[in-house]
């Protein structure tokens, strides 16, 4: 069957999901790619002044929650119905990005944060189910890859504006995401359709308690429960795109040639998401996302020849290389390749992750594996949060590293920061002092700390993933 062929075959609901999924991702990547550098920027930017251990909780238990709860609200969705649910999920995520936005203290954002998750929670499983319910055996490989398309499509638009808006204000961020919502609601309440529901007569704590019971009989698959355990080390590694990238870039990357290269073939564009000629940093992380939406088509048709579990080493591995450059050079040019790089393993191995589950689950307990399959990221999340909290601080915040340079020189300054008295009311005051310009206080950091020794770690623990599976394929699985 050819390709328009199969396009004519999707019906209005399929397209209407797809449409959903992509205003979602947008409202969610556009906030998520921005919200670490809004968590720890300084308080006369408008963002929040928290510490990278503040971040780090905040981010690690919201999204670990993200990624566990859809086993409940799955079965709740099922239950209750799709429709209700998609409507709970945006009035909780629009409630939430509003408590987020207007708060200031670290419990309040703690758990207005938790909250916007639990609305994400909801959501996720909804869409995906859709595109199952809406595609059969001829049209289930395109339909998805459509998905996946939308997802990014999403994931790009949204983090590229968040880069143009937060330079006007933080408040803008969080309207787009408010907005790019509501577009959903309005799809929600005039396009999608209920998809038909078994009835079995079953309760909802029934139908919570059996979901919980499915994921007790796939882990008692001990080969499958050490494959999982070994995936959190490469979504550990993963996750820091989004937990350390943003403010690694942010604090001490000149991105002035990428913006003046940008500026030489797209002056309109370099302006519009530039700010003194220079690119965000949430702006330069979305660039993932674009390569994904250039680049998976002929990933995936090379991968397609080997194995999963080889594809998945082989991924990892780039996506390690990839990590290294991102975080251990103070080029614009070079960590954008970074992310391509990085983009390339992520699309040679995350594919393969859910491939390689469905093809190792029992022929009657495909969809239990695929449910239990979130758990890693779960983790994966949590211990991403942990290692870019106080962990990371001690290697490369850069206004960490300079309290040790100005407490070696017998500086003094306020030991805590306040309204009059913001991160960067230290960091002029310190150059100041120093005799130096704020420019050369952040070489001087890097020179003197190496901040960017951190890409050992995030590099060393992705490889370690790759040594495990390894060790598991031909210890464990024989080869297979």
């Amino acid at each position: 069957m050819g390709f328009v062929a199969t396009m004519k075959k999707y019906n209005r609901s399929f397209w209407t999901s797809n449409t959903i999924e992509l205003f979602e991702r947008w409202a969610w990547y556009g906030f998520y790619l921005a919200f670490p550098i809004f968590l720890v920027g300084s308080t006369d930017t408008g963002a929040l002044g928290f510490s990278n251990g503040q971040k780090g909780a905040i981010m690690g238990t919201g999204s670990a929650l993200l990624y566990f709860l859809p086993v409940i609200t799955g079965a709740i969705a099922d239950k209750v119905g799709y429709k209700k649910i998609l409507l709970l999920a945006f009035a909780i995520y629009i409630s939430g990005f509003y408590m987020i936005n207007i708060f200031d203290g670290y419990s309040l954002v703690y758990m207005a944060f938790i909250w916007t998750c639990v609305g994400g929670a909801f959501f996720k499983p909804i869409i995906s189910a859709m595109i199952a319910k809406t595609t059969n055996e001829e049209t289930a490989s395109i339909g998805f890859g459509i998905f996946y398309m939308m997802i990014n499509i999403g994931g790009f638009i949204g983090p590229f504006l968040a880069g143009a808006l937060m330079k006007v204000s933080w408040q803008n961020v969080f309207y787009m995401s408010i907005a790019a919502v509501g577009v959903n609601v309005l799809l929600t309440l005039f396009l999608f359709r209920e998809p038909g529901r078994v009835k079995d007569g079953s309760s909802l704590l029934q139908n919570i308690g059996h979901a919980f019971k499915n994921i007790f009989i796939t882990l008692q698959n001990w080969k499958y429960v050490l494959f999982l355990v070994i995936m959190i080390l490469f979504w550990t590694a993963f996750n820091q795109l989004y937990y350390s990238f943003p403010i690694f870039v942010d604090q001490w990357i000149d991105t002035t040639k990428v913006y003046d290269g940008l500026h030489a073939v797209w002056p309109w564009l370099a302006e519009a998401i530039g700010d003194n000629g220079t690119i965000s940093a949430v702006s330069m992380t979305s660039m993932d996302s674009f390569f994904i939406i250039v680049f998976q088509l002929m990933v995936s048709a090379f991968v397609m020849r080997f194995r999963p579990l080889a594809a998945m080493m082989g991924g990892i591995l780039v996506l390690a290389g990839g990590l290294n450059l991102m975080f251990s050079t103070q080029s614009g040019w070079l960590i954008l390749l970074g992310i391509l790089v990085f983009a390339l393993g992520e699309m040679g191995s995350s594919p393969k992750f859910t491939e390689y589950v469905g093809n190792i689950a029992p022929a009657d307990q495909k969809a239990l594996y695929m449910g239990t399959s979130f758990l890693p990221i779960a983790a994966g999340h949590k211990l991403a949060g942990w290692l870019s909290g106080d962990f990371y601080e001690g290697i490369s915040d850069k206004f960490f590293l300079l309290h040790k340079e100005v407490a070696e020189r017998g500086l003094q300054f306020p030991t805590e920061y306040s309204d009059s008295f913001t991160k960067n009311d230290f960091f002029s005051q310190a150059a100041e002092k120093m005799n130096m310009s704020q420019t050369e206080l952040t070489n001087y950091l890097w020179q003197t700390y190496h901040p960017s020794n951190i890409w050992m770690v995030f590099s060393g623990i992705a490889v370690s993933a790759v040594v495990f599976l390894w060790l598991y394929d031909r210890f464990v699985m024989g080869g297979k």
